[in-house]
């Protein structure tokens, strides 16, 4: 087995350098570095939290859209990001006074998700306390 300690860094290629860091921006992320962004290397941003977002561009093709969840067509690959918050309520209340659309909604075994998506389409998920996922999704189906 490989011993993980965590996630380092997650990247996520963009077509608008201006509206993705606006938008990522908005949820509390902050640029610490441009490694070169107009030659495919990442703008290093970090949020409060610890997670670290490389956003890398300019994507040449596709933007505007996320294959991997809108068409009938599933290509392989990453197909959304998702994050514990402190508090479900607040954070559907932020989302919306900052005007981000909300795509999506569950409720699970007492555990409220949003989701929402960045300037190109993609997902972000916002889970709210209680237990991970996994253990939601293990709990239900072995339960």
């Amino acid at each position: 087995m490989l011993d993980i300690a965590n996630f380092d860094h997650i990247g996520i290629r963009i077509s608008d350098r201006a509206a993705s860091v606006a938008f990522y921006e908005k949820l509390g992320f902050e640029m610490i570095a441009d490694g070169g962004f107009d030659h495919g290397h990442p703008l290093v941003m970090l949020h409060p939290s610890g997670i670290n977002i490389n956003l890398l561009g300019p994507a040449t093709a596709g933007g505007g859209r996320n294959v991997l969840m809108d068409e009938d067509e599933k290509l392989p690959g990453i197909t959304h990001l998702a994050v514990k918050v402190k508090d479900a309520d607040a954070t559907e209340a932020f989302v919306t006074a900052e005007g981000i659309a909300i795509t999506g909604r569950r409720a699970f075994r007492g555990t409220k998700t949003i989701f929402i998506r960045d300037p190109d389409r993609n997902v972000l998920e916002l889970v709210g306390p209680g237990p991970s996922v996994a253990n939601l999704i293990r709990d239900a189906v072995h339960g």
